[in-house]
């Protein structure tokens, strides 16, 4: 399984722009062959903040989906990122 997770910053007057902008790309990933999860959200404490929460069957469904040209949206400047990949090799009930 392959989590990426991390978080966007954009301008906090920007932020409903930059979310109404990936909407679409949100529900087209979702309905992905191999797409457990995903998500761009607004955080609740930070106005200029959009957390990222994508969950993978595999990095071959994550790459299928990343090239398969769905649309491109015109999105407000990210002014920073901290985006990471996760391998999860086990996964056990909390």
């Amino acid at each position: 399984m392959i989590i990426i997770a991390g978080e966007l910053h954009v301008a906090p007057e920007r932020r409903g722009a930059y979310l109404d902008a990936v909407a679409e790309v949100n529900r087209l990933a979702r309905a992905a062959p191999g797409c457990l999860d995903f998500v761009q959200a607004a955080d609740p404490v930070d106005d200029g903040r959009i957390n990222v929460y994508e969950r993978w069957e595999s990095d071959a469904d994550l790459l299928a989906f990343r090239e398969s040209g769905g649309p491109e949206p015109e999105l407000p400047p990210i002014l920073g990122a901290d985006v990471r990949r996760y391998r999860v090799s086990s996964v056990e009930a909390p």
